[in-house]
């Protein structure tokens, strides 16, 4: 593995609350997105927040055995976890409708590798690696002043021509041009570190490429925008269930 993802998982084998956090804003949406969809309706909101929770502090706690030797995904490193998590509140359930007792199930090797219970589908793949881009963006917009990120986020994210941003914003064009540039390439910084941080293997290291943010800067712009709308619309969607259930 890289420094990055190395030191990411050291963080969590020391139990740094921040690294822990850190998982709960990034990856807190994707997953109660993936338990609402396997749970169908059957599984409340403050269950799937519960749930959440428990499947981040088993990766936590189970990360003193991820082997990366065996290849497994983050994406489905996270996927397995979650699923056993579910597994482990529905069989409560039917153990209470019974009045019986049960056994939980413990974390083992099964989850470092493919678990024939949780393989991901495109739509969770797409959630997990949208929501590193993300975080990237909302990295890349504290690092920057206001304007800078005011100017990318009208030009990119809303797609509105220079020229209309300039006259908005009061400024010349080359300055749009400056700040469209200064931000893209802070933000290309902090995709290229988010997204080592958070990948065990080379094929999700990839994505970048694959998904066209490496390279030209009109397809970087275009893929970041849908990126980011796409992701922006599954967040929302996530505060409306847990303002109204």
């Amino acid at each position: 593995m890289n420094p990055l993802t190395t030191g990411f998982i050291r963080r969590l084998r020391d139990r740094d609350e921040s690294a822990w956090f850190e998982l709960w804003e990034v990856f807190g949406p994707v997953i109660r997105h993936q338990l609402h969809r396997w749970g169908r309706g059957s599984v409340g909101v403050e269950t799937v927040r519960d749930l959440t929770q428990e499947t981040l502090a088993a990766l936590s706690g189970a990360i003193d055995r991820y082997d990366p030797a065996r290849g497994a995904r983050f994406s489905t490193w996270l996927l397995s976890i979650a699923k056993h998590v579910l597994g482990d509140e529905l069989d409560r359930r039917n153990a209470q409708k019974r009045n019986s007792g049960r056994r939980p199930i413990a974390l083992d090797e099964s989850f470092m590798g493919e678990w024939g219970g949780a393989k991901p589908d495109e739509l969770y793949e797409q959630n997990v690696f949208q929501a590193k881009v993300y975080a990237a963006i909302r990295a890349a917009e504290s690092d920057c002043d206001f304007l800078q990120f005011q100017v990318f986020r009208m030009r990119v994210l809303d797609g509105i021509q220079g020229k209309d941003v300039a006259e908005q914003l009061g400024v010349s064009a080359p300055t749009v041009t400056r700040h469209l540039q200064r931000v893209r390439s802070m933000l290309r910084d902090q995709l290229a570190t988010i997204v080592a941080t958070y990948s065990f293997t080379a094929d999700e290291r990839s994505e970048l490429d694959q998904a066209g943010l490496v390279g030209d800067d009109g397809l970087f712009d275009e893929a970041i925008a849908d990126i980011w709308h796409r992701q922006t619309e599954l967040v929302r969607e996530d505060e409306i269930r847990a303002t109204h259930g």
